[in-house]
């Protein structure tokens, strides 16, 4: 049966003056006891034994106890505390103090002014419900804990902190304003599910050191930092959460392998989704919306897994950069101000079945020969520039790829390799594939339709290597090769009303080409004379018939014959220099 004991400042039958006094009865009795407690304020630091609660006796809030430097509460044993306000400050080990047992914090404000909020000890275990705590962290160290409906604010560094092998579970509860982090979970277990974060100085929720961390439902918006963050091996998952307003939505790093579903990150300044530095992955059904650079980032030997997300607005869509893997499934990138992929800098991506709507760039490949990138039933549309581009020395295979309404469909430059298998341009204003500078094209079953200039052109010093195209009604050529373009082309088909099947220099091999537009050679024109200007020779004055000129001797005599008449037959002068081997008379 539980003991009951009331403490009123101002007296009363039965009443203790103060809280310490009534724990010290409940304690000589060694029974449960609850401890009602009149409103008030009491300077007190409280140390509770066995299993006691302490209960406002008024409305939650209505007793204040604290106001001294240092621990207020420290519980060992089975502790409920309702209703009551607990301030202090230089806390270091908590304002509340759960040493041993279990605490529970219900209707129940923590005020930690330069300290902690609240401290569980390894081996302990706290309940926190319906409270506040400000100011300060609240710390579960090796210890278990569960929170609901509570709200952390203002405090000087981490809200919340799950450490050294801890398991927390926080519902429903909103942290504002952290220094930090709003929720950290280190070496630890934590579950976040239908909770807000905002406005904290860093990553809003942050997961290291081999942590696992699920986070479902939750809310994250105007955060300094990443939204959520993954490093040091740390693992998990994170299901329909929103972020707004981040740095970053999400970052993965040094190792940490997170399951992310379902989520949005709208307005991220910088990354919607960002994986570096060895970190993995495994994203789906997921939306990024506006992001300030980057919407989806693999880079510095990222490796992420990317399936079925939405890409809208922003600058560029998804990027593999710096010697970063990724491979992208059933993804929609759309309405960007820049490129919708991006492969550079020695990195490998994956491509399949993904669609970029009306973005100025499609895929731009820029790198060494390390640079690759795989698309199979990629489709580009309303593209302003180029659906792809392949520069550098990358390698850029296309498999089933379409590219609708644009300037160019597919183009190859400085020593890139661009090899496309069953693909199809149509209605673009300018060609269908472009091959420049020392390019490599391999193209099978390519097919190119309603170009307004050429279906296929190679120049420079571009080698292409086509078998089976077809390029129909291309409003100027089918197939043009100038300068000292080279390759083949075979079996290809070239049909249409007016203007060139092929035109060529002499340099592409054609082999079964089936046309009934007419194939022409371009007559390269004969080169210019060659001048060479000697500025140490003599100069001669008028002109000058069977002359022999000798150069590099020490002397040199000049004889000039002039005749008058008919009748004249006389020299009329001999004139003889000794002229330095520089060209110097002397």
């Amino acid at each position: 049966m539980v003991r009951k004991y009331v403490v009123s400042p101002g007296g009363g039958r039965g009443a203790h003056p103060d809280i310490g006094s009534a724990l010290r009865a409940a304690a000589a009795r060694g029974r449960a006891a609850r401890i009602e407690i009149a409103p008030g304020r009491y300077e007190e630091q409280l140390t509770v034994h066995g299993e006691v609660e302490l209960a406002a006796a008024g409305d939650p809030g209505s007793v204040v106890v604290g106001g001294l430097r240092g621990t207020v509460l420290s519980a060992l044993g089975s502790v409920v505390v309702r209703g009551l306000v607990l301030t202090g400050r230089d806390a270091d080990a908590g304002v509340v103090h759960c040493r041993t047992g279990s605490l529970t914090l219900d209707r129940v404000e923590v005020r930690a002014h330069r300290g902690v909020c609240v401290q569980v000890s390894p081996g302990a275990s706290a309940t926190l419900t319906d409270s506040a705590f400000r100011f300060g962290r609240t710390v579960f160290t090796g210890s278990a804990g569960l929170v609901e409906r509570c709200r952390f604010a203002d405090a000087a560094d981490n809200a919340v902190a799950a450490i050294e092998s801890a398991r927390v579970t926080v519902r429903d509860s909103r942290v504002d304003g952290a220094g930090i982090h709003g929720v950290r979970v280190s070496d630890a277990w934590a579950q976040l599910t239908g909770c807000e974060i905002t406005g904290t100085e860093r990553t809003a929720v942050i997961a290291d050191a081999q942590a696992e961390l699920t986070v479902e439902g939750c809310r994250i918006e105007g955060v300094h930092g990443a939204a959520l963050e993954f490093v040091e091996q740390s693992r998990g998952t994170v299901t329909d959460t929103r972020v707004l307003d981040a740095e970053n939505g999400i970052v993965v790093a040094s190792g940490a392998d997170p399951q992310v579903r379902g989520c949005v990150f709208t307005g991220c300044r910088d990354t919607g989704i960002h994986v570096q530095d060895a970190g993995r992955g495994a994203f789906e059904g997921c939306e990024v919306v506006d992001a300030g650079n980057v919407a989806v980032l693999s880079t510095r030997g990222g490796a992420p897994l990317v399936s079925g997300c939405r890409v809208s607005g922003g600058n560029v869509g998804i990027a593999v950069t710096d010697r970063a893997r990724g491979r992208f499934a059933g993804c929609r990138v759309r309405d960007l101000t820049g490129v919708g992929l991006r492969v550079w800098d020695g990195s490998k991506a994956v491509f399949e079945d993904v669609r970029v709507e009306r973005c100025p760039f499609g895929l731009d490949a820029k790198g060494d020969g390390g640079t690759t990138a795989e698309l199979t039933g990629v489709a580009f549309g309303d593209f302003d520039m180029i659906a792809v581009a392949a520069v550098g020395q990358s390698r850029v295979t296309l498999r089933s790829v379409t590219a609708e309404r644009g300037l160019l469909g597919f183009g190859a430059g400085e020593e890139a390799q661009l090899h496309l298998h069953d693909c199809t341009v149509t209605g673009v204003e300018t060609g269908g594939a472009l091959a420049f500078g020392t390019a490599r094209l391999v193209a099978r079953d390519l097919t190119v339709t309603g170009a307004q200039s050429y279906g296929l052109c190679g120049t420079g010093s571009a080698y292409l290597d086509v078998v089976g195209g077809r390029f129909e009604d291309c409003a100027a050529t089918g197939v043009r090769c100038d300068e000292k373009c080279g390759g083949r082309l075979a079996d290809c088909c070239v049909t249409g009303t007016s203007g060139t099947a092929v035109q060529h220099n002499g340099r592409v091999q054609l082999v079964s080409l089936r046309t009934a537009l007419p194939v022409r050679e371009i007559t390269e024109p004969a080169p210019p004379p060659t001048i060479v200007n000697n500025y140490h020779g003599p100069v001669f004055v008028e002109a000058v018939h069977s002359a022999q000129l000798a150069w590099g001797n020490t002397n040199v005599v000049q004889q000039q014959t002039h005749q008058n008449s008919p009748d004249d037959r006389s020299d009329r002068s001999v004139h003889t220099d000794s002229i330095d081997p520089d060209g110097a008379s002397r």
